[in-house]
């Protein structure tokens, strides 16, 4: 079913196209505020590469000065965050650009609220808690999969709660955006293969989920279909700047949609296994998918008959057609299929099913209705 009431909001400009960053030097003084610093939150591999010496260089020839720091690490944690904040405050910054894949982009969203609330980062924890708009904010993705650059969520690790939560406002979202597919070229394929297939997660919960509406529906399908049709190239031939640039924009509009709509139950049972036990976001997602979808499947086997008719999942316009061709793209981007591997065991999953069922703004937001005992079986048939 439609929701009856729905909004959309994203990123005020979005600029796209290979070597769009440079037209950084172009845009900056757009920014609301007299820009004169800016920091820099980067992802190591963007210095590696020399994506940050380009967009220092941009920023300069505009009379900006900037500093670097890149030390944001995979899933981070509260405590990063806070301690980051600490040292990033004693400095004045009139803004904060973010390069890099989607914990980078989480963070810079934190930094730069910080950077003008007196709220503690644990006291801006929930959905639209903030309390007034942090300094002027640029993402710029450097992975395409978590769409966090047009999204108002960012998401944390707690570690003493064992859990990751997801944190909304609306001053998470951007003033600009540059989506450059030259900085995925140089993407691992296990990253390309994670990241691909959460953006995939990010559309199709979006799709099926009860907040579903003529808005999220267009930009979730366009986004099914752009990644559909160019995940395998982009993972076995990274190289290829046009299945990038669709990766990119597939993974952006996967971010409009769940921005639009939410994501569900394969969100609410990635976050507890990603907080015990490191899986990452896309891994995690990617792992879930096909069998959360099995399970909502009489639910939903209208709607999944339309992405069926609508992408490239099906060539004959069966809805069981995308459950199989989710399992197939899987195995073949070598997605870890396995919890065992991650150190999960038997014993951990009634905790963790407990978990997933608290992650309620998620799991209320599935379209069939999931009891404890249901969440432990899908755990269990990732422990192979």
């Amino acid at each position: 079913m439609m929701a009856n009431f729905y909004q959309f909001r994203s990123a005020n400009r979005i600029f796209t196209g290979v070597g769009v960053v440079k037209t950084i030097k172009d845009n900056i003084h757009q920014l609301p505020g007299d820009i004169k610093n800016v920091l820099i939150i980067a992802q190591p591999s963007m210095l590696k590469f020399g994506y940050v010496d380009t967009l220092q260089e941009a920023l300069s020839s505009a009379g900006v000065t900037s500093a670097v720091r890149s030390d944001v690490t995979p899933e981070p944690t509260i405590h990063y965050v806070e301690e980051a904040v600490e040292e990033i405050n004693q400095e004045q910054y009139d803004a904060m650009i973010g390069i890099g894949g989607g914990s980078v982009l989480d963070v810079t969203k934190f930094f730069a609220v910080c950077h003008t609330n007196e709220q503690s980062v644990r006291e801006m924890m929930g959905i639209e808690q903030i309390q007034k708009p942090g300094v002027p904010m640029i993402l710029i993705p450097s992975t395409s999969g978590t769409g966090s650059e047009v999204t108002p969520n960012s998401i944390l690790t707690l570690p003493e709660e064992e859990l990751k939560v997801g944190v909304v406002s609306q001053y998470f979202l951007p003033q600009q955006v540059y989506l450059d597919a030259a900085l995925t070229l140089e993407l691992p394929k296990p990253i390309t293969a994670a990241t691909g297939m959460d953006a995939f997660t990010h559309s199709l919960e979006s799709y099926i989920s009860n907040k579903a509406n003529p808005l999220s529906d267009m930009f979730a399908m366009e986004s099914m279909k752009l990644i559909s049709d160019n995940i395998l190239e982009a993972y076995h031939n990274g190289k290829n700047e046009t299945a990038r640039e669709n990766m990119l924009l597939g993974s952006m509009l996967g971010g409009m949609a769940l921005s639009a709509a939410g994501t569900a139950a394969v969100h609410a049972m990635a976050y507890p296994i990603g907080g015990s036990f490191g899986v990452t976001h896309g891994v995690a997602n990617s792992m879930l998918l096909p069998h959360v979808m099995e399970f909502n499947y009489d639910a939903v086997e209208e709607r999944l008959e339309m992405v069926a008719q609508e992408t490239s999942l099906s060539k004959s316009g069966n809805a069981n057609d995308v459950l199989e061709s989710i399992q197939s793209l899987t195995a073949e981007l070598e997605i870890p299929q396995d919890l065992r591997a991650f150190g999960v065991k038997e014993d951990d999953v009634s905790d963790l099913a407990a978990a997933a069922s608290n992650v309620k703004r998620l799991m209320d937001n599935n379209p069939k209705q999931m009891s404890v005992k249901e969440i432990e079986t899908i755990y269990r048939r990732l422990l192979l």
